[in-house]
This record gives C-alpha cells, sequence and structure tokens, in this order.
C-alpha cells in the first residue's frame, strides 16, 4: 500500500486541488463560455467538446460533467434543440481524458506499477485524445440526427413544464411548429445554478479569463513534457538537464501549479487564506476514496506478484500468442465490463500483467503505449454498473436502453479506436 500511494497519492490529490479551484472560481464555466462564443452557434456542440477535453484535464470526470451539464441546458434550451446535441460529444471527451491522461487516478496508477514514465504519456497521449475527442464530435453529431426521447424530470428542468417529447422531436427534425406554451416557457425560463456554501463564502469577484485558465491548465503539462525532453535530448552533465528534470517531475510540476492557481485564482482575487485552504482541503474528501482504491489495486497486484498467481497468469497469458497491447486492452475492457469503475481496472490489469512486461525488456515509448492501450480498455464498455453511466443519463434525461444505445456506444468506439492507433504506431516507436 505504501509503496503505491509514495507514487501516486499526493499527484491525485493535487490534480484534485487545482480542478478544485478552477472549477470555484468560476475559470471552468468561464473558458467554456469564451469557447462557446467563439465558435458560434452553429457549431456550439464542438466548442463544448473542447471545453471538455481542457477542462477534463486537471478535473475528474464527474465533477466536469456537473461543472458543465448547466451550460449544456442553457444553450439547448436557448438555441431549442435536444439536449444530448450538447451534452453527448462533451461528456465523452471528459470521459475520454479521463480514461487516458495523468494526473487522473486510473492512468497515474496503471503507470506507477509497470514503471512507465508519465511524460511520455502525456506525449503520446494528448494528441491521441485530442483526435478521439473530434471522433466522438462527429459521431455524436450522427447518433443525435435520431431523436431520444427525455424524462419528464429533466425535460421540464431544461425547457419548462409545457414542452413535451414532441416538440423536441420537432425541432431535432428541423421544424419551428410547436406549441405557443412550449414556445412561451422556453422564451421565459431561467436556468438555475446551484452553489455550494464554499462558493457562497467566497468574495464577489469577475470570473478569471480564459487565457489564465489555459494557462494554469497546461503548466504542469508543459513542465512534464520537458522534463522528459530534456531526459531524452541533453547530455548527462547539462545543468538545464537537471533543472528540466526537477520541475518535470509530476510532483513538482503539480505542486508549483496548485500554489499558482492557489495565488492567481484565490489571493489575488480577494480570497483570504483560510478561504483558499477551505477550498484546497475541500477537494481531498472527494479523491480519499479514489486514492485508496488505487492503493488496494497495488496491493491486489503485489498479492499476484508474490504468491506467484501473477506469474501463472503471465505464463498463460503468453500461450495465447496475442501482442502485449491487445492483452492489456482486452484484460482492462473485461474487467471495466464486469465491475464498472475505470480506476479499478486499470490498476488491476496493471498488477495482473506486470511480471509479463518484466520478461519483455520494453522501451519506454513502447511502456508508454501500452498505458494508453490499457486506457482505452477503461473508457470502452461503460454500461449499467458504472457510476458514470447513471451521472450522464440521469442529467441527460434519458432512459437506460438509450443510455446503451449512446453513451455505452460511442465509450466502446473511442476505446477500441484508440487501442487501435496505439497498435498502428508501435512498429514506429
Amino acid at each position: 500500500m505504501g509503496k503505491t500511494l509514495g507514487h501516486i497519492a499526493i499527484i491525485i490529490a493535487l490534480g484534485a486541488m487545482i480542478g478544485r479551484i478552477i472549477e470555484l472560481s468560476g475559470g471552468a464555466e468561464a473558458l467554456a463560455k469564451t469557447l462557446i462564443e467563439r465558435f458560434g452557434n452553429r457549431r456550439t456542440p464542438l466548442a463544448l467538446t473542447i471545453a471538455g477535453f481542457i477542462i477534463g484535464v486537471p478535473v475528474f470526470f464527474e465533477v466536469g460533467v456537473i461543472i458543465l451539464m448547466p451550460l449544456a441546458y442553457g444553450l439547448a434550451r436557448k438555441a431549442r434543440k435536444p439536449l444530448l446535441i450538447f451534452a453527448l460529444p462533451m461528456c465523452a471527451a471528459l470521459l475520454t481524458v479521463h480514461a487516458f491522461l495523468p494526473p487522473h487516478p486510473g492512468a497515474v496508477a496503471a503507470a506507477s506499477q509497470l514503471g512507465a514514465d508519465l511524460g511520455r504519456v502525456l506525449m503520446f497521449g494528448l494528441p491521441l485524445t485530442a483526435f478521439l475527442c473530434y471522433v466522438g464530435y462527429r459521431v455524436a453529431g450522427r447518433m443525435t440526427r435520431r431523436f431520444y426521447p427525455m424524462t419528464d424530470d429533466i425535460r421540464a428542468e431544461v425547457y419548462g413544464p409545457h414542452v413535451t417529447n414532441a416538440d423536441l422531436e420537432a425541432w431535432n427534425n428541423g421544424s419551428s411548429q410547436t406549441s405557443a406554451q412550449a414556445t412561451a416557457a422556453v422564451s421565459h425560463m431561467g436556468l438555475e445554478e446551484s452553489t455550494s456554501s464554499i462558493v457562497s463564502k467566497l468574495p464577489p469577484a469577475p470570473p478569471p479569463g480564459f487565457g489564465l485558465i489555459v494557462s494554469l491548465i497546461l503548466l504542469p503539462i508543459i513542465l512534464i513534457l520537458l522534463g522528459t525532453l530534456a531526459t531524452s535530448l541533453l547530455p548527462p552533465e547539462s545543468t538545464l538537464r537537471g533543472i528540466m528534470t526537477v520541475l518535470g517531475a509530476p510532483l513538482v510540476a503539480l505542486l508549483i501549479d496548485t500554489l499558482l492557481c492557489a495565488w492567481l485564482l484565490g489571493s489575488r482575487r480577494g480570497w483570504s487564506r483560510s478561504q483558499v485552504s477551505d477550498v484546497i482541503g475541500s477537494a481531498l474528501p472527494g479523491v480519499a476514496m479514489v486514492i485508496l482504491i488505487a492503493g488496494a489495486g497495488g496491493v491486489f497486484g503485489k498479492v499476484l506478484v508474490d504468491t506467484g498467481i501473477g506469474a501463472v497468469v503471465s505464463d498463460m497469458l503468453r500461450t495465447t500468442g496475442l501482442p502485449v497491447l491487445a492483452l492489456g486492452f482486452l484484460l482492462t475492457m473485461l474487467l471495466r465490463a464486469v465491475q464498472g469503475s475505470t480506476t479499478v481496472a486499470l490498476v488491476t490489469t496493471a498488477g495482473i500483467i506486470a511480471p509479463l512486461i518484466a520478461t519483455l525488456n520494453l522501451t519506454p515509448n513502447h511502456m508508454a503505449l501500452l498505458c494508453l492501450a490499457m486506457g482505452g480498455g477503461g473508457l470502452a464498455m461503460s454500461h449499467i454498473n458504472d457510476a458514470g453511466y447513471w451521472i450522464f443519463t440521469k442529467l441527460a434525461g434519458l432512459n437506460v436502453a438509450d443510455g446503451l444505445r449512446t453513451w455505452t456506444v460511442i465509450t466502446t468506439l473511442l476505446g477500441t479506436l484508440g487501442f487501435l492507433i496505439t497498435l498502428l504506431i508501435w512498429p514506429f516507436v
């Protein structure tokens, strides 16, 4: 437990703190609104997809959905279009980043157990996830040409009590012939946004700028990537290599970013030290269980290795003749389908295949690709035993069958595509 959490607990906690400060300062909402303004009405779903990708880097999936879904509600009501057109690509982008990229717990824990470099995971993972998010946007656009009825409670919350599923279907088909009551309800209804008790105690301040939020999200990623590149490109005796190696260590990069977020988004905008402390501290209860699950997964992996079960399983896997990428992807997807959690699936798979990896002498680039292939398995098969499935379907107003037709299909498609891309570039790295 100690060996596993020694590598990942602080990284996960710092990532959660950064996301919490950005969330409660209004930065996430401001970023999304700026993207929507710049992309215009016709490409609003693409703007929300990009917002999901950027905000998904520091923020957990569940938190990202709760931050962005009110925006999707308001846009759906204003545009008089079904909610799913906006919500499906946005939430698919959030879950894609959650499954593939550090500092999210599954990716960090899997990389730690396998000995993969987080910088290389980010170097390959960022363009991969950006491409998958765009594919998700295109696929969601095709899916939402068909109308999916909404549950009464969410439909009333988004559009008002007089809008029916028949009205929504007419909007989806491009018709403007809806009842006068529905039109009036949509025109005059205002979105009620819930604020936490912490937010209500913070001093009023204008939302932070778009450039500042993007810079704070990208800073630790850039530092980690520069540290990885310095290790690969500069000679060992170089002073610059030493400096960049320290600054690019994930722990140091995230700590620097957390302090900058606390100062730029907190202290400089009028927050007292106790308020900054309260905001940072409020991030920890939400990730405490995730950290313990990741630690328990490390314990489980160690038990598999020390009892010899891991070696037996590795020998069995080796006899299948499948490439190691396919084994990592299929095992993670199987565990994801059976028990629901992306983090548990990634950590458990890493424990099972670690003895096999030790015999293969993989390069650092191949280790990073293996982690990303496993991330594809962790993204796929989000269905009724996954909490994320219920969060999305309930907030989007979908029934179980329509959730399986849309959410489960798009996550499985994107996860499988991510694995195929890693398989494609494997021989060239």
